[in-house]
């Protein structure tokens, strides 16, 4: 029997197509419209219906990059199941180059939403009712926040044996973060709801890191091959290990100063460590910053300039260091850029 269509956002599309659909979400001052960008492979095939969606935040540009490279990809080809690609979800600050909306809201804060709210209500509503309350499962790509850098990991609240585990552990990150849902976010309103939902954090905001980019494209296939969507999965190699973080936290700036970091994206550190330091422009007043405890560093401040008390150095936690540390050595090791299909 034949697949049934599927509906989105008002537009029909038929099993074994593939649609590209813009749906409307607000004008501009010259009245001109704006769209958010939608792709949709409806495959022959029952299966999960998985959102893929980059941009919520409009100055992470590595998620966007990710999802051109995920749909001009050959493996999506005859597909289980459905695929619903937004390359850019927060157009409006993806357009002014900004994290935010233009009030200043930050949309992934702003789930469920509201038809009558502010404009970052309005845009989650409007993304939710069109595009997110159709999937089963969803992969949210994020990068660090604007001179802040992320190493590859996967965040998620994480059950032992639930599907949001195993869709985790397929993706291939070095680092699995059991993080607490933040309401507001589009995690929150789809753990909520009982959809499994990863978020991928790599990188730096406005800027292609290739080391995040290629990772993250081979984790969204790796994960829907374990969703049962691509063909070949027998054929493939595992997925590299990825280690569980059981916390983590920020090392802070003691004084206000120029930064002088001493260790590395993805470094192992004991408590007590000098992390970085920090000095007045003479050097007259200097303070280091310390790791809190025993760790890996997976996110760190970009920017040289720090004012008291803020964020320069995430450490995360694991109860088994040693794997953490291999875990991330082997996923460096097996960096090899994955072709770009477009040339």
């Amino acid at each position: 029997m034949p697949r049934a269509s599927f509906e989105l956002a008002g537009v029909t599309i038929q099993a074994g197509s593939r649609l590209q659909v813009d749906v409307p979400v607000a004008r501009l001052y010259t009245h001109a419209p704006l769209h958010i960008p939608v792709e949709v492979v409806h495959g022959r095939r029952q299966g999960p219906v998985l959102l893929v969606c980059g941009g919520i935040h409009g100055d992470e540009i590595n998620s966007v990059e990710i999802v051109r490279r995920l749909m001009r990809s050959k493996q999506i080809q005859g597909l289980h199941g459905t695929l619903i690609a937004v390359p850019v979800v927060n157009v409006f600050g993806f357009m002014q180059h900004s994290r935010y909306l233009p009030d200043r809201r930050d949309l992934n804060r702003c789930f469920p939403g509201s038809e009558t709210g502010s404009l970052g209500a309005r845009v989650a509503s409007l993304f939710r009712e069109q595009i997110v309350d159709h999937a089963t499962h969803i992969i949210d790509l994020h990068t660090g926040a604007i001179h802040r850098t992320n190493l590859p990991q996967i965040r998620a609240q994480i059950s032992p044996g639930s599907e949001t585990e195993r869709m985790a552990n397929a993706f291939g990150a070095p680092v699995i973060l059991n993080a607490e849902l933040r309401e507001g976010s589009l995690r929150h309103y789809a753990q909520t709801r009982g959809i499994p939902v990863l978020t991928y954090e790599a990188g730096e905001a406005l800027r292609f890191d290739e080391w995040a980019i290629s990772p993250g494209v081979r984790g969204v296939l790796r994960v829907m091959r374990r969703l049962g969507m691509l063909a070949g999965e027998h054929r493939r190699r595992p997925p590299p290990a990825a280690e569980l973080a059981n916390g983590s936290s920020w090392a802070r700036a003691p004084i206000d100063g120029i930064l002088r970091p001493k260790v590395r994206l993805g470094a192992r550190v004991a408590k007590g460590d000098v992390l970085g330091k920090v000095a007045d422009p003479l050097g007259n007043a200097e303070a280091s910053v310390r790791a809190m405890a025993d760790g890996i560093v997976i996110g760190m401040s970009r920017l040289p300039l720090a004012n008291e008390g803020e964020a320069l150095f995430h450490i995360a936690r694991f109860d088994a260091i040693e794997e953490a540390e291999n875990a991330i050595e082997n996923f460096h090791s097996s960096l090899e850029p994955l072709p770009d299909p477009l040339y």
